[in-house]
């Protein structure tokens, strides 16, 4: 049987909200919302954990960090956990990642044949948190909001420049697989740093959103003493104190994100025209997703590492014949990614579903229901123990041992202002939810196999970086002898060969 082509854009730090029913119509994204209109969206699809390794690591293998034990950016993501890669690749897809997937340790291909370039960010263990020390800021890597006033226009970035080849080796890549040198079906996602802090853009970006409505977040700064007990930890990992944020700083980083959403618009767009003009759409899937949110300035909060909607919603859409093209509210998650792209593909699903915890949501773009709760995790820099949340029908859920927990109706209260878990009148709900994490999540043992998780890694790390270092940084292979001209070939085949389309 003849079997789709999968194009996967994944984009980093995306906040969901900003996608209701695919791009907001305030923000300059063409491309993105002509993708929309043909697209199955999904208005509340969450990730795994919001932060960019487990995040992906989840959307990759269709299980939460606590089956990966990619609990952080330094944990080590095992390479005999299967993959959407793997899967694909099984099947006969021949598979290929431009750009960034945070894979930390020795395997920085997870299934993917072939990378295209390196990844932006380190592969090793220099970036593990150490709950031994809470309250700990490790400057040299941790967030701070020397983002936030450092906001502005710059014409080249070490973020843009990352992008930029990303673009331009997925673009060519597109070209070379219409080429039809392999037979077989083709994945490939091309993954983007951007709209990611630095909130840096480009000028021709930037004077888009000059005039912008949405330069202020809706809900505004919340005082750090009347801040929940996470929050007040994300403020302490992020210095807060170090930084006077004025309205100035909160508007220009804000027009900034926008513009690099306008930014990857553009690169999406000139991907997308490669695949329409090499007559590659009719036979193509679609997705787009990100691995996390950014709270924008919203409470007072930036970046991720929340459970808080900004942080925890991405927008997820997915072109596809099989999936009618409209808005779905169904709470997903990017676990069900994975079983997602296999369903698609027509991979047995026997052979998928022992390895993820997802679920296909090609149903769910056919018209049917489920009510399964969407379970998230966090374990990483500003928690001090283990975190989890749930989102069932219009309820959110959270729960950590060192804290309160918190209850939200997240239809009548969609910024999550008023914590319902002390109210009278909503106790039947908290004790469903609650039974319901506790059947799922061992939180004691969950902490002691982050702690294990995080001793052992900071033994290695130091040994490593001890004497003669050897990275696992992805090192892409040009073959520079296979590329263009070359005497051992023939170059009337290489020039016919190497053109499409032929004949015209």
């Amino acid at each position: 049987m003849s079997r789709p082509n999968i194009l996967i854009f994944m984009v980093d730090q995306l906040n969901g909200t900003l996608f209701p029913d695919g791009p907001a119509d305030w923000l300059h994204a063409p491309n993105l919302k002509a993708l929309a209109a043909r697209s199955t969206r999904f208005a509340n699809a969450y990730t795994a954990s919001p932060l960019c390794a487990p995040g992906r690591a989840s959307f990759m293998s269709g299980q939460l960090p606590s089956a990966t034990r990619v609990y952080d950016n330094a944990a080590e993501f095992a390479s005999s956990i299967p993959t959407y890669a793997h899967h694909l690749r099984r099947a006969g897809y021949q598979t290929c990642l431009s750009g960034k997937m945070h894979f930390v340790g020795a395997d920085q291909l997870h299934g993917f044949e072939e990378r295209l370039t390196t990844d932006v960010y380190p592969p090793d263990f220099g970036w593990t948190p150490d709950y031994r020390k809470p309250g700990e800021r490790i400057d040299w890597w941790y967030h701070n909001m020397g983002s936030v006033t450092g906001a502005g226009v710059a014409e080249i970035t070490n973020q843009l420049e990352y992008d930029d080849e990303v673009a331009y080796h997925a673009t060519r890549k597109v070209y070379d697989l219409a080429r039809g040198g392999d037979e077989r079906p083709w994945c490939l996602t091309v993954s983007f740093t951007h709209p990611h802090d630095p909130y840096v853009a480009r000028r021709k970006y930037w004077d888009l959103y000059e005039d912008c409505d949405h330069l202020l977040p809706e809900v505004p700064t919340i005082p750090y003493e009347e801040q929940d007990a996470h929050s007040k930890r994300i403020f302490d990992a992020n210095d807060w104190r170090s930084f006077n944020i004025t309205e100035d700083d909160i508007r220009r980083s804000r027009r900034a994100y926008f513009a690099n959403i306008s930014y990857l618009d553009d690169k999406i767009g000139e991907i997308l025209t490669a695949l329409e003009t090499t007559r590659q759409d009719k036979d193509t899937i679609i997705l787009f997703v990100s691995d996390h949110g950014d709270m924008l300035g919203e409470r007072g909060l930036w970046f991720k590492m929340s459970f808080y909607e900004g942080s925890s919603r991405v927008p997820i859409m997915i072109s596809s014949p099989d999936m009618a093209p409209g808005l779905i509210t169904t709470p997903v998650s990017n676990i069900d990614i994975c079983p997602t792209l296999c369903d698609l593909a027509g991979v047995s699903m026997e052979e998928v579903m022992p390895w993820t915890t997802g679920e296909s949501l090609m149903p769910l773009g056919q018209g049917q229901t489920r009510t399964s709760p969407v379970a998230m995790e966090y374990a990483a820099e500003a928690s001090y123990a283990p975190m989890v949340a749930l989102r069932y029908g219009k309820w959110k859920y959270t729960r950590c041992t060192l804290d309160p927990e918190q209850l939200f109706d997240l239809e009548a209260d969609p910024h999550e202002l008023t914590n319902l878990a002390e109210v009278p009148e909503h106790q039947g709900t908290l004790t469903s939810l609650r039974a319901k994490a506790e059947a799922r999540w061992d939180l004691d043992r969950f902490d002691a196999d982050i702690r294990e998780s995080q001793a052992r890694r900071w033994v290695v790390y130091e040994a490593l970086r001890n004497g003669a270092y050897y990275p696992w940084d992805y090192q892409p292979l040009q073959k520079a002898s296979d590329r263009y001209m070359r005497n051992h070939m023939d170059l009337n085949v290489l020039e016919e060969n190497q053109r499409f389309p032929r004949g015209e």
